[in-house]
């Protein structure tokens, strides 16, 4: 069975592959009927493509091979689309067989030459056919069984060592090879899902009102602005749900002090450590933004160019959306391609006033203002 938004070990697939298959759906393409079947998750009811009826919230949708597998999850089909009667196409049927073979045995290296041979195809056309249908490789089709059975198994409470093996892994430095791009963190610590983290806040006044700066022994968790105490409390609580939260002194009264002075503009240049729970691609987001030099900004598509993923805007936005240590790690600095600004959790007009205080005080600068690139602890 294969799923893009749950997987068969509840491993995400990579986006521009769920990007594609949202586009589908949107746009009924019905050269698409009977290469996937979209299922939605509020109904219990799963379509073709090209189905007439009303399209639902991304959020809501999730993606089969085949209808067999949609059913198979407890999913009805559609009464207006019929999808149970589109033909399903040569090669995803083809693709499908092969899924299954390497779901049956995560373990066993995804050879292209053994796949090939066992469906009568060519190891290149094989890869491009896997690739078209997928949007990945057939090695890392594997990969994202195993990790997500990893991942399985951490939640369920397992050590690390009986986790890695019970995914598939022939070896801790196979799994330690992937941890880093595939969890953001170590297995240990997404095991935990943070917990353990004893973070200390204190909400003072700021020239931008209400400023929650919260954090640990080794860094800034959190830097929120707003006007409820109350409110910027519970987003404190529901960033880190397993984490032990309490009020009072911080671990390092200087970074509320550097924080506040900052806001006040009286302390142009942060250089905190930060203590968050990320992904590796929001970490390598968040220390871009803080390569931004002080009074100047960066486009969406320049900090996905410098990441090395031009096509990444979209998550880049969203990275810096998420982004729970702001000031810090400058979001504000990011803008939209025409000049505008973009939305900002803490509200366009702080935005503005960040910026505009930002380039006065690098215009006062007596040389070029540097700012150092540190890599974000990850709790």
């Amino acid at each position: 069975m294969f799923m893009t938004e749950v997987a068969p070990a509840g491993q995400r697939v990579r986006r521009n592959s769920v990007r594609r298959l949202l586009q589908a759906v949107a746009s009924r393409d019905a050269s698409q009927d009977g290469a996937f079947v979209y299922a939605v998750r509020s109904t219990g009811i799963y379509c073709r493509p090209s189905c007439p009826s009303r399209r639902p919230h991304p959020k809501h949708l999730l993606f089969f091979l085949a209808t067999e597998d949609a059913e198979r999850a407890g999913y009805r089909a559609c009464q207006r689309c019929r999808p149970q009667q589109a033909a399903t196409s040569p090669q995803v049927e083809t693709i499908r067989r092969l899924c299954h073979e390497i779901e049956a045995d995560p373990e066993r290296p995804a050879n292209l030459r053994r796949l090939a041979q066992a469906v009568g195809l060519s190891a290149h056309h094989l890869q491009r056919t896997f690739r078209r249908v997928m949007g990945i490789t057939p090695r890392q089709y594997a990969d994202q069984i195993r990790m997500g059975r990893l991942k399985s198994q951490l939640r369920k409470g397992n050590d690390v060592t009986t986790a890695l093996y019970e995914a598939g892994f022939s070896s801790p430095s196979r799994l330690y090879e992937r941890a880093s791009e595939q969890l953001g963190m170590t297995p240990a610590t997404y095991g935990r899902g943070g917990r353990g983290m004893q973070i200390t806040y204190t909400i003072t006044d700021s020239a931008l009102g209400r400023v929650l700066v919260a954090g640990t022994s080794r860094g800034v968790s959190a830097v929120y602005l707003g006007d409820d105490d109350a409110r910027l409390a519970a987003a404190l609580a529901k960033e880190y749900p397993q984490a032990e939260i309490r009020r009072g002194r911080p671990e390092h009264a200087e970074w509320v002090r550097s924080i506040v002075q900052h806001l006040d503009g009286a302390h142009p240049l942060l250089d905190l450590p930060t203590d968050v729970v990320a992904t590796a691609f929001q970490r390598r987001v968040w220390e871009a933004l803080r390569s931004i030099p002080l009074g100047a900004t960066r486009t969406y598509s320049e900090v996905a160019k410098q990441l090395g993923q031009p096509k990444a805007i979209r998550a880049v936005a969203r990275a810096c959306a998420t982004n729970p240590t702001s000031i810090v790690v400058p979001c504000h600095r990011v803008i939209r391609e025409d000049g505008s600004l973009a939305g900002y959790r803490w509200g366009l007009a702080r935005k503005q006033r960040l910026l505009e205080q930002e380039r006065r005080a690098a215009s006062a600068q007596p040389g070029p203002v540097k700012q150092r690139l540190p890599a974000a602890a990850t709790a």
